[in-house]
């Protein structure tokens, strides 16, 4: 009967360091995966920078050899989603000719992670794209374009020669036309 105790203990406990040890493998792996979500999560919001106005302002002023089209869009917005393959194809097709693109996310700062980089991702976005975020739109809309009412999607199209701003949705064409026309 002893012996019966003792493989029965034995056995516990054998069982035991064995539950422990996989849990232990278990939390490391999760620590892995935690560590390589936030390195992941890290780099890409190093990759979104988070701007108010006076962080936009130089993004918008720039006077150099390249057309610019800076495109304010949030992923709540449908007419926005709608037209950033046209932007994505403008920068991809007037490279060459100095015409660069920004996407300007008016979306919250705290959903970047969870809505606003998938959603790059997804979309496989070439173009720069940074977030906006200054509570005081009523100071800043109209610094930006003084007829701008505030709605998305808005485009601003410049160079050192001329500056047009757009309160509308673009269809590739209309984009393309406008582009030609400033440069």
């Amino acid at each position: 009967m002893n012996k019966l105790y003792t493989l029965l203990i034995i056995s516990l406990l054998l069982f035991s360091c064995n539950e422990t040890e996989k849990k232990a493998n278990d939390i490391s792996e999760t620590t892995e995966k935690e560590i390589a979500i936030t390195e992941t999560k890290d780099e890409v919001s190093s990759a979104l920078p988070i701007v108010d106005y006076e962080g936009l302002k130089p993004y918008l002023e720039k006077n150099d050899e390249t057309t610019y089209v800076v495109n304010f869009w949030a992923t709540w917005c449908k007419p926005c989603i709608k037209e950033l393959p046209y932007f994505e194809k403008i920068g991809a097709e007037y490279a060459d000719k100095n015409v660069k693109i920004l996407l300007v996310s008016l979306d919250n700062p705290k959903i970047i992670e969870k809505q606003v980089v998938p959603f790059i991702k997804k979309r496989n976005l070439q173009s720069e794209v940074i977030v906006f975020d200054d509570p005081d739109a009523n100071g800043w809309i109209p610094k930006i374009a003084e007829e701008w009412s505030g709605a998305i999607p808005a485009t601003i199209i410049y160079n050192k020669n001329d500056r047009k701003f757009y309160e509308k949705s673009f269809s590739y064409e209309e984009l393309e036309t406008e582009v030609q026309s400033i440069l």
